[in-house]
C-alpha cells in the first residue's frame, strides 16, 4: 500500500510539474525572439493625409529613438493599395519589431524623451491630441510567425 502511495505521489508530482516546466522552457526559448506588433489606424474620411503628417512629425521620431536604443529592431508603415469594406477598412498599419516580448511589454516612460525632443510641449500635446481626434478606430495586434515547415 505504501509503494502504491509513493507511486501515486510520484505520478501526481510529474503530472502537475511537467506542464509547468514545459511552459517555462517554451517561454525562455521564445524570450529572445523578436516580438512583432501591428498597430492599425482608421482615420475619419478625408483626414488620412493629416494623420500621416502628424504621425511622421511627432510619433515616428520617438519610434526611431527606440531603434537607436536597441529596444526596437525595425519599424515600418503600410497602407492598403485598394479599398475594402467600411467595417474592415484601415488606413495605416505600423509594424514594430521589438527586440523580444519582455522588452515589448515593459512599461516605458516616454515623457522625458518627448520633452527633450519637443521643447514646445503645448504644440506637441495639441498635435498628438489632434492625431487621435481624427481617428475612427485604432487597435493593436501582436502577431506570431507560423512555422509551416515543422
Amino acid at each position: 500500500m505504501i509503494r502504491m502511495s509513493r507511486a501515486f505521489a510520484f505520478l501526481l508530482f510529474f503530472t502537475v510539474t511537467l506542464p509547468i516546466v514545459s511552459r517555462a522552457q517554451s517561454a525562455s526559448a521564445t524570450s529572445d525572439r523578436p516580438f512583432v506588433v501591428e498597430y492599425y489606424y482608421k482615420t475619419k474620411w478625408g483626414h488620412a493625409d493629416e494623420f500621416l503628417k502628424l504621425f511622421k512629425k511627432n510619433h515616428y521620431p520617438l519610434l526611431k529613438k527606440g531603434v537607436e536604443t536597441g529596444r526596437v529592431l525595425k519599424v515600418w508603415m503600410d497602407q492598403p493599395r485598394y479599398h475594402t469594406t467600411e467595417d474592415g477598412r484601415w488606413d495605416f498599419r505600423v509594424t514594430i519589431v521589438f527586440k523580444n516580448a519582455t522588452v515589448a511589454n515593459e512599461p516605458v516612460d516616454e515623457t522625458a524623451l518627448q520633452k527633450q525632443m519637443y521643447p514646445d510641449q503645448e504644440t506637441f500635446q495639441r498635435e498628438e491630441q489632434r492625431r487621435f481626434e481624427i481617428l475612427d478606430a485604432h487597435w493593436d495586434l501582436p502577431v506570431k510567425t507560423v512555422e509551416l515547415e515543422k
